[in-house]
């Protein structure tokens, strides 16, 4: 599982890349969907956030200190190690995350078995850790597709945040402030490639079915619930769908719907 997880964050790492990698310095400042982050914040971010994982992994007191400075700035932290890996020229800033990438495959890899690497939130084994950051690099690769004006073809590499996103339904309610449901759901998600991913009992009393890349982009917050073509059976699934979040740290605003988007132009 590890190897087909790494080898399909590679694969969206690189069609980012190659997303990136041409564009001018004056492109580079381009604002993305995601308040106050452009292209450069972007990249910085996954940059920052795959060394981080391999601290984490290897590197006991520079992982320490990154707790600490999180610890000591809770809610800017994140955003704060962004900015000030976006200040530098667009080169250097690529050739650091062309390097973070692959040192954190390896350190995946490498990993003891049965192990896990200590985060943010509780520690996860190394396929988790990969499937985690795919999910990100998918997310943001999105939002830096959105500002330049590109469509990505859709694949079913997103499985991964599909996954991520079905387990962390009682982590969304919990950190929206609702009670979690007590009972399982079934999920019925309609691949690109059309196969259909099943999860929860077949006789499930609330049902959410749809599109994969629907779901995908609901729950790491890039579309409003409204501009889904998701339909929920139930109460409570229809609350998980507009509070959805596989993404660890505070609940989200997420995306207005389209039609307030195009109401502010």
């Amino acid at each position: 599982m590890l190897d087909d997880v790494l080898t399909d964050l590679a694969a969206e790492g690189d069609r980012l890349e190659a997303l990136v990698a041409p564009l001018t310095a004056e492109q580079w400042r381009t604002a993305t969907p995601a308040a106050g982050w452009d292209i450069a914040t972007t990249i910085a971010h996954l940059a920052w956030t795959d060394e981080v994982a391999v601290h984490a992994a290897t590197d006991k007191e520079a992982w320490d200190a990154q707790v600490m400075g999180a610890i000591m700035n809770p809610t800017g932290y994140v955003d704060e190690q962004a900015a000030e890996g976006a200040a530098v020229e667009p080169a250097q800033l690529l050739a650091r995350w062309q390097t973070a990438r692959p040192a954190l495959a390896k350190t995946l890899a490498e990993f003891p078995t049965g192990e896990k690497i200590m985060w943010f939130g509780p520690p996860m084994s190394p396929a988790s850790m990969a499937s985690a950051r795919f999910m990100e690099t998918w997310a943001h690769g999105l939002d830096v597709a959105d500002a330049l004006g590109v469509e990505l073809e859709k694949t079913d590499r997103i499985k991964h945040v599909a996954h991520i996103g079905v387990r962390t339904r009682n982590y969304a309610f919990t950190n929206a402030g609702f009670e979690k449901p007590t009972e399982e759901f079934r999920v019925e998600l309609t691949a690109p490639s059309g196969e259909v991913w099943t999860y929860g009992p077949d006789d499930a009393a609330q049902k959410v079915t749809g599109s994969a890349d629907d779901f995908c982009r609901l729950v790491t917050q890039r579309v409003h619930r409204d501009d889904t073509d998701l339909t929920a059976v139930g109460a409570d699934a229809e609350q998980w769908l507009r509070i959805a979040q596989a993404f660890a740290g505070p609940a989200g605003g997420g995306r207005p719907p389209k039609a307030t988007q195009s109401e502010g132009n």
